[in-house]
Formats: C-alpha cells, structure tokens, sequence
C-alpha cells in the first residue's frame, strides 16, 4: 500500500488537490473519503468534480446520501452515508452499479458501510490542525 501526505495551506490548495485526482481518475476507482465535520470535504470533492470536466454544482449528500454527475469526462457517484442505518439502504440505492460501473465513486463517512466496501479502493483522510493554521490540511492519500 502506497501512502502520500500533502499538506495544505489553503482552500484553493485543497481544491486543486481535488482537481488533480478529478483529472487523473479512471473508470471504476472507489474512493473513501475520511474526515471530521469541516475539515474541507465538501470542497476537496468539488474539486475532484472540477478535475472530471463537471460544470454544475456539487454539494455534499447529506440528506439524499447519493449524487450522479454525468456531465463529465466520467460519470461521478458521490455518496454521503452518514445517515445510513444498515447496509439495505445501500442496496436499495443500487450502490454496486456505482461501485462497479464507469464512473468514479467518492464516499463520505465509508466506514459506517466498510463490510462493502471492495479492498482495492483508495482512502483520503482530511485533518486539520489549528496549530499551523486555519486553512492547514493534512490531506494521506492510502492506494
């Protein structure tokens, strides 16, 4: 497993972060997205959106739990499971033709549905630390 911490130093760094893996993503990538509330989730995806050409806006699914973008190079699943109960919702959601298709799956709060979770995804977790700034990321990217 591959490990890779980039800090940064403010909004827009974290979003052309964002940005970056949004361009180099390929079909069929899962990626959980791991962080507390505020750290820049929200921001960090919308610029992975950015990086797949997509053009709308891109707000976390809180209370939806899942988003489909499709006006991008690749189609873009993004989940927010926080208000999962248990993993039949996911399966009413249809969550394996996100998982398995043509798109890219990004996944909020994925340990609360870990048990489906396919081991070959890719983990971001976001933290930030007040001692070196309000806009300070430490952003470990785990392949």
């Amino acid at each position: 497993m591959a490990v890779r911490i980039i800090e940064t130093q403010s909004p827009e760094e974290t979003f052309l972060l964002g940005k970056s893996i949004g361009e180099a993503a390929v079909p069929g990538q899962i990626y959980t997205l791991h962080g507390d509330l505020g750290v820049g989730k929200t921001l960090f995806t919308q610029g992975v959106a950015a990086g797949l050409g997509i053009s709308g806006v891109v707000s976390s699914p809180t209370f939806t739990i899942l988003q489909v973008y499709e006006d991008g190079r690749l189609p873009f699943y993004h989940f927010d499971v926080y208000r999962i109960a248990d993993i039949e919702e996911m399966e009413e959601l249809g969550y394996d033709d996100c998982f398995f298709g043509e798109g890219i799956t990004f996944i909020e709060w994925a340990e609360r549905i870990e048990e489906i979770i396919p081991e070959n995804h890719i983990s971001i977790t976001i933290e930030k630390n007040l001692e070196r700034g309000f806009d300070y990321r430490r952003i470990t990217i785990e392949e």
